[in-house]
């Protein structure tokens, strides 16, 4: 059995000034990638549909896939994307990004594991830049940008 594609999955909101930062770290064989954006005028709930859908997009299909998250509003998110496979009520909102993550588990073994962030794991960077772009979207606006190699050497991964 081979072993999962891992993914490390975090999210960064404030409610007050509707903005919200994500990033993943995902580690596939030795291959280390790693993503972080954010937008303004967000939800918790669309930060999280973000986070999954940007660190699902681009996986091999038929991988298994490993997705690790402290994040309350990604597993919040997780267990509304199960509730929708087993006919449960459609969404109001974010149906684009409902849309992504319903093609990209389709047909994938996708486990998903709460963790508790400590310093120095993957969980743990994956927060410090959420934490980052939740920051940068507040000054600058919406962006996406992939996280350098250099930085993602220090992932703990």
């Amino acid at each position: 059995m081979s072993v999962p594609i891992q993914i490390w999955v975090e999210a960064s909101h404030n409610n007050a000034y509707r903005c919200g930062g994500w990033a993943y770290v995902r580690r596939g064989g030795e291959s280390l990638a790693g993503l972080a954006g954010g937008e303004r005028s967000i939800t918790a709930e669309r930060a999280a549909l973000a986070a999954l859908a940007a660190g699902l997009k681009d996986v091999a299909a038929g991988a298994a896939v490993e997705i690790r998250s402290s994040d309350k509003a990604i597993q919040a998110a997780w267990r509304r994307l199960a509730e929708l496979r087993a006919g449960g009520e459609a969404p109001q909102d974010d149906l684009d990004l409902w849309a992504q993550l319903q093609a990209a588990t389709q047909g994938r073994a996708v486990r998903v594991v709460v963790v508790v962030l400590a310093a120095g794991t993957p969980g743990a960077f994956a927060k410090a830049w959420a934490d980052e772009a939740y920051e940068k979207t507040k000054a600058r606006g919406a962006f996406t940008a992939p996280i350098p190699k250099a930085n993602l050497a220090k992932a703990g991964a």
